[in-house]
């Protein structure tokens, strides 16, 4: 076995990735569940297996090398990138032997601030250590941390946030402490945390201690570090999750009717008494003191959802966005209806910053091709859009796409001052279908590059992650279909289950953690279907059954796949109830 793995791992393209990623997988979901059942050293002793194993070293030393985005920034050892045969040598030197070399400190400007970001660059070995220690950790926390932690944790995201905060305050208006830690990952208390990373395996709590205390190496000097952990190394998120954790529970079991959402260093805290607010700020307080934090002065405040009179604000700004609720002018018929609606925005900090970047983007472009401005422009546009699509952004959509027009429109009158406005527009803008004014490029009489539009990006409204759920839980079905990809699911079942919404389209049911999935063609290749994703469907193993039966009969009961909502869903079910009860006894 052992000749085997050195055969496999000499070659580094050769190296079967799906199959690594499900070995190690597997080892971080048992983590998983002996950190629920608090069985601690069961949890130790398979952090140990994980971290000397060679697949979790192969998948470290791949994450660092190939898929980081930061990659190709060297530390104090000067190497940025390593070729594939260095790539498994480093692999299979991967120890976690509580050796840490000190990081290189990088300032990375504040967009629109004077002020800088301080990274921590690791080496390339550090940086391996760090992903391997991460994929032992990660699981285990992963099982204690609370429901509304959303910062830096797989299968959560900002949206998921937000969406928490308007089911807070959709019901009752309330008080509101919006805070934010003054430079949480600088000042964080390393006793405490090393407290606590001594519930994992003692390899990787020394491990982490050495980060920790490495120190940084800036302009030529290395200083001591005697609290935080360095941005920058792909631990670090983690472990100031881990230093957080705590912070929640604590509120909810001191102050009730407390509510707390918190994403990294930024957090609020919602209850109808205003008193109860001013409680949870000395609470807070006491309980950072306690981790070497406290709060930042100038970005913490006390405001109301709907009416914070003339002493407190209303509304507030949360993960770019700004929350508030405003009264309705219709009259209240029911007691459902409430006199009052909450909309979250892009917050008008935000929208500045876009618009700041948008122009810095189009200056930098002066001299170049259309096309050359189109592609840098078209991904901050998507990904902006997309990021604010669960909002209430269409307005805003609309104004953005009028403001970049007119950015654009001066970009292209500075490169040709001579020519009048019509011979501008038939050489930048064209028509497209029924669209006039798409700024794009044309070949040989047709827009070949076209700028995307923030109004192109439909709103769609955020499903929030459920509760307690965790990525290591084992509920595949609900994670590939959430997210279109999962360790234990193949990529073509997850890209359908994710298009299916992870329904089965036969029985219109959720697929259950419990579940088998099958793949099936929707027309059978016997009678001319294609081996294609349109054609394609996951269905479960009886549902298979069944619609193999009704393929051989020429007819089926239910419309296949195509997106339909749940309402056109239940009137298919609805119209065809007595066929698909008769199909249920096979």
């Amino acid at each position: 076995m052992t000749e085997f793995v050195q055969q496999i791992s000499d070659d580094w393209r050769a190296v079967n990735w799906p199959q690594v990623e499900r070995t190690v997988f597997r080892l971080q979901q048992r983590i998983y569940r002996a950190s629920q059942r608090g069985d601690d050293r069961t949890v130790k002793s398979l952090q140990r297996l994980l971290s000397t194993s060679w697949s979790a070293r192969m998948l470290a030393v791949r994450r660092v090398t190939q898929e980081n985005k930061g990659k190709k920034t060297a530390g104090v050892d000067g190497i940025a990138s390593l070729k594939a045969p260095e790539r498994t040598e480093l692999a299979k030197n991967l120890t976690l032997d509580k050796n840490a070399d000190p990081v290189r400190r990088v300032l990375i400007p504040k967009p629109g601030k004077s002020e800088y970001r301080k990274l921590g660059i690791p080496t390339m070995r550090d940086r391996a250590k760090q992903a391997l220690a991460k994929l032992a950790l990660e699981p285990q926390w992963e099982a204690l941390f609370a429901p509304n932690s959303y910062g830096f944790r797989p299968g959560r995201s900002p949206q998921d946030a937000l969406e928490q905060v308007h089911r807070c305050i959709s019901q009752k208006p309330k008080w509101v402490l919006d805070a934010d830690i003054a430079a949480c990952f600088d000042q964080i208390s390393h006793g405490p945390l090393v407290a606590r990373l001594s519930q994992s395996h003692p390899s990787i709590a020394r491990q982490c201690k050495a980060w920790l205390k490495a120190g940084v190496l800036d302009n030529g000097q290395i200083q001591l570090t005697e609290r935080g952990t360095p941005q920058g190394g792909i631990a670090s998120p983690l472990l100031a999750n881990i230093a957080l954790h705590g912070l929640e529970t604590l509120v909810k079991t001191t102050i009730r009717g407390a509510h707390l959402v918190r994403f990294a260093d930024d957090f609020v805290v919602f209850h109808q008494d205003r008193e109860a607010i001013f409680k949870a700020q000395t609470l807070i307080r006491q309980w950072l003191a306690s981790k070497g934090l406290k709060l930042r002065a100038d970005k913490t405040r006390i405001v109301h959802t709907l009416n914070g009179g003339a002493e407190y604000s209303t509304g507030f700004d949360f993960l770019g966005c700004h929350v508030r609720q405003y009264r309705t002018r219709r009259r209240r018929i029911n007691k459902s209806q409430r006199p009052y609606k909450t909309l979250i925005k892009p917050s008008k900090a935000s929208l500045k910053k876009l618009v700041t970047k948008l122009r810095e983007i189009i200056k930098q472009h002066r001299g170049c091709s259309q096309a050359a401005l189109i592609e840098a422009l078209n991904p901050v546009i998507v990904g902006w859009a997309n990021y604010h699509r669960s909002n209430v952004a269409s307005r805003v959509f609309a104004y953005l796409d009028s403001v970049l027009y007119w950015q654009l429109r001066r970009w292209a009158k500075r490169r040709h001052p001579h020519q009048g406005r019509k011979w501008v527009k038939s050489r930048y803008w064209h028509t497209v279908g029924r669209r006039h004014w798409v700024f794009g490029v044309k070949q040989a009489g047709r827009v070949t590059l076209k700028l995307a539009k923030f109004s192109d990006v439909s709103i769609r409204r955020h499903v929030k992650v459920r509760g307690h759920k965790s990525w290591y839980d084992g509920d595949w079905a609900y994670w590939a279909a959430r997210r279109g990809k999962h360790p234990m699911v193949h990529i073509r079942e997850a890209t359908l289950l994710k298009r299916q919404r992870g329904r089965c389209p036969i029985c219109r049911r959720i697929f259950d953690l419990h579940d088998s999935i099958e793949r099936d063609h929707v027309r059978p290749m016997a009678s001319g279907g294609l081996d294609v994703y349109d054609n394609l469907q996951v269905v479960h193993p009886t549902c298979h059954h069944r619609k193999t039966r009704w393929d051989k009969q020429g007819w089926c009961p239910v419309r296949p796949w195509r997106g339909e909502t749940v309402g056109e869903a239940l009137c298919e079910l609805k119209s065809s109830g007595t066929v698909l009860k008769a199909g249920g006894a096979s």
